[in-house]
């Protein structure tokens, strides 16, 4: 069977029977159409060890229109995804070379950004100007990222009727349509509040684009407030507060799973309320509380009364 059908196959899989979002699945088409434009739309037979290795020095070669090399990590994520793809080939019997025989470059996790909470009041103070709706709006999706830990795409797709502002919880389906409880502060909740009581409109989403005049539609989703707004806007807040690191709807969320470490959480349970199904990614955040480890054991360990 030749890779190009296969490939297909796959990625419908991952949606169908995996549950990986339509975002996930384009990635790994992608990745694996690379392997195509290697080798040709040869039969998935051919796949041999010394085809692999040929092809993990073209990815480490390839330029691309820009005239940029694939970092270590794009080149792993390729690899990743093709391993993938042979474990499900040989789930399906289908003759291929065994994924056991890719290996994974090493690679160098990025540096964790995050912001103190102090960072996060400036940023707030910058959103607070007035009272119009965009002012109210700004503050409230601040509070609500850095009390909630969601993603940006995650607050973007949220509805009215998902965020129960009394209880101070409500769930979302995250990555891999995994359902996760979502707990949020006192002041989120009022600032959502504060937000939905000057709306004037009875739409959905939560966060509406309101540069947008049209009314109309009766589902709003065409001014559902898009995952690039929101990223321009915390630029814009960081940029205001004086901070010169680069912040994005993410830092927020680093800030979020740095703050739980730094004051007590358990990494396990900082990994479920990330919804990570790897407690290995959530170990990202473990060496920027090192500081805190230091203050601990200062302050209780008896070689130090």
């Amino acid at each position: 069977m030749y890779l190009s059908e296969l490939i297909l196959d796959y990625v419908e899989h991952l949606e169908v029977e995996r549950g990986r979002s339509s975002k996930t699945a384009e990635n790994y088409r992608h990745y694996l159409e690379r392997l195509i434009d290697y080798s040709g739309d040869i039969d998935v037979a051919k796949i041999t060890a010394e085809l692999v290795r040929k092809y993990r020095l073209w990815l480490n070669r390839h330029v691309n229109d820009n005239g940029e090399t694939l970092s270590t990590m794009t080149q792993a994520y390729h690899l990743i995804a093709l391993r993938g793809f042979l474990a499900y080939c040989a789930k399906r019997d289908i003759a291929t070379l065994s994924p056991e025989k890719i290996e994974l470059p090493k690679t160098t996790r990025k540096q964790v950004t995050f912001l103190s909470s102090e960072e996060i009041q400036r940023m707030l103070e910058a959103a607070d100007s007035g009272e119009s709706l965009t002012a109210l709006r700004d503050h409230a999706i601040i509070e609500l990222l850095f009390s909630s830990g969601l993603r940006v795409s995650e607050l973007a797709n949220l509805n009215r009727d998902h965020v129960n502002t009394t209880r101070r919880e409500f769930t979302v389906r995250g990555k891999g349509q995994k359902d996760r409880a979502i707990f949020i502060s006192p002041r989120a909740a009022n600032a959502i509040d504060a937000y939905l009581k000057q709306r004037q409109d009875s739409l959905p989403p939560l966060f509406l684009n309101h540069s947008r005049n049209n009314t109309t539609s009766t589902t709003g989703d065409f001014r559902r407030l898009t995952t690039r707004s929101i990223q321009r806007m915390i630029s814009k807040y960081a940029r205001l507060a004086g901070i010169t690191k680069k912040v994005t709807p993410h830092t927020m969320r680093h800030s979020y799973a740095t703050d739980l470490l730094m004051n007590g959480a358990d990494i396990r349970s900082v990994q479920v309320l990330l919804g990570h199904s790897d407690i290995g990614t959530t170990q990202v955040y473990t060496h920027v509380t090192d500081q805190h480890l230091r203050e601990v054991y200062e302050k209780h360990h008896s070689s130090n009364q």
